[in-house]
C-alpha cells in the first residue's frame, strides 16, 4: 500500500531568485499594477501606499532589511532541500496552479491530475527569455527552467489511479494524459513545478504526480472548502494504491503576494499547525485573489496531510517587503514530518 511519508510547503516567488538589491526590478511593476489585491479591496499603487503608509514600510524595504529576508528564505529552502534528500521519496505529489502555462483561456479546469508518462521541462526559446527579461523575470526564470530540457518520469499507474478514485469520491477532475503543445512544441512546465525541481531537488528526476488547481482565474476557482475536501479525496486516493511507493507531497506558491498581509498568512498557517480546518474553510474567498490565491495549493496539501499523522513545522515565514505600499511577498516554508 503507498503511503504519504512527508509533505513540504515553500514560496516560489521571484524574489527567491533576485538578488536583495535588484528587488526594485519587481517594485516598478507592482507601481503600474492598477489592480493590486489586498483584503476585500482592489488598488493602484499610489492607492494602496495611501491606505497603508501608516505601517510606515519604508522602514523594512532597506537593502540591510532586504538582504537578511533573503538570506533567512535561501537557509530554508536548503533546510528543505536537505530533508527531501533525507526522505529520499519514490514519488513527489506537487500541488501547483497554472499561469496560462498549460492551459490558456480556452479551457481552464478547476482540478486537474496529469496522469502521463513523463513531463518536460524544457528551456526557453531565445524569444521567451527576452520576453521574461522585459518583464522584470530575468533573474526569476533561472530557477523555474534549465538551460537545457529536462525530463520527470511520471508513475502514470499511481496516477491514473488516483484520477479514478477522486471522481469516485464526487470530485470531477480533469485527467491530463499529454504535455499539451503548439505546433509540435511543448508548453512550458508551469513555474510552480520547475521551481521545486530547480531549487528544491537540483534537478533530480524524482518521479512526479503535477496537480494543477485553478486558484488565479475566474470564473471557476475551488473554494477553501473545495481545496481541503480535494486534498483529503487525493490521499485516500493514494492510500488505497497497491503499490509499495513513498510518496511525498508538496504545496508550491503563496503566500500572500503581490502585496504582503502579514495578518492573512500567519492566521492561514496557524491554523495549519493547529489543524483548524474550519478556520481554514472558513477564510473568505476574497482573500485569495492574484498572487495570494496560491495559499489554495496550501490547503490542497493540508487537506492531504489531514488523513495521516504527519505534524506541520513552520519553519520561518518571512515578510519580503520591497515597496513603501506594501508590495512584495509573504514567504513561508514548512514540512511534515
Amino acid at each position: 500500500m503507498a503511503e504519504i511519508v512527508f509533505g513540504f510547503g515553500t514560496s516560489h516567488g521571484p524574489l527567491l531568485a533576485t538578488p536583495s538589491h535588484e528587488w526594485d526590478l519587481r517594485a516598478n511593476v507592482d507601481r503600474k499594477n492598477k489592480a493590486l489585491a489586498f483584503g476585500a479591496g482592489t488598488y493602484d499603487f499610489e492607492q494602496l501606499y495611501a491606505l497603508r503608509k501608516g505601517d510606515h514600510f519604508e522602514r523594512q524595504n532597506t537593502l540591510d532589511v532586504r538582504k537578511e529576508r533573503w538570506e533567512r528564505c535561501q537557509r530554508q529552502l536548503d533546510v528543505i532541500a536537505k530533508r527531501v534528500a533525507e526522505v529520499n521519496p519514490d514519488a513527489l505529489v506537487i500541488v501547483g496552479d497554472d499561469h496560462h502555462e498549460w492551459f490558456l483561456n480556452d479551457i481552464q479546469p478547476a482540478l486537474s491530475i496529469f496522469h502521463g508518462k513523463q513531463v518536460f521541462n524544457r528551456a526557453l526559446t531565445k524569444a521567451e527569455e527576452e520576453q521574461k527579461i522585459a518583464n522584470g523575470g530575468g533573474y526569476a526564470m533561472k530557477i523555474y527552467y534549465p538551460q537545457q530540457d529536462e525530463i520527470y518520469p511520471c508513475p502514470s499507474g499511481l496516477a491514473a489511479h488516483m484520477v479514478n478514485q477522486v471522481v469516485q469520491d464526487d470530485f470531477d477532475v480533469a485527467a491530463l494524459g499529454e504535455q499539451p503543445a503548439d505546433n509540435g512544441v511543448l508548453r512550458q512546465l508551469g513555474h510552480s513545478y520547475g521551481f521545486i525541481y530547480r531549487r528544491i531537488l537540483m534537478s533530480k528526476p524524482v518521479p512526479l504526480i503535477p496537480i494543477l488547481v485553478n486558484t488565479y482565474y475566474p470564473p471557476n476557482q475551488p473554494t477553501p472548502k473545495r481545496c481541503l475536501e480535494f486534498g483529503r479525496a487525493v490521499a485516500r486516493a493514494i492510500k488505497s494504491w497497491s503499490g509499495p511507493e513513498r510518496v511525498a507531497v508538496v504545496a508550491s506558491g503563496g503566500v500572500s503576494h503581490f502585496v504582503v498581509d502579514e495578518d492573512f498568512d500567519r492566521r492561514l498557517l496557524d491554523a495549519m499547525q493547529r489543524r483548524d480546518y474550519g478556520v481554514l474553510a472558513g477564510e473568505p474567498d476574497v482573500h485569495f485573489r492574484s498572487g495570494t490565491s496560491e495559499t489554495k495549493n496550501w490547503l490542497v496539501v493540508a487537506g492531504m496531510l489531514a488523513e495521516t499523522n504527519l505534524d506541520m513545522d513552520l519553519l520561518d515565514y518571512v515578510p519580503c517587503y520591497r515597496s513603501e505600499a506594501g508590495t512584495g511577498s509573504g514567504m513561508a516554508f514548512a514540512t511534515w514530518q
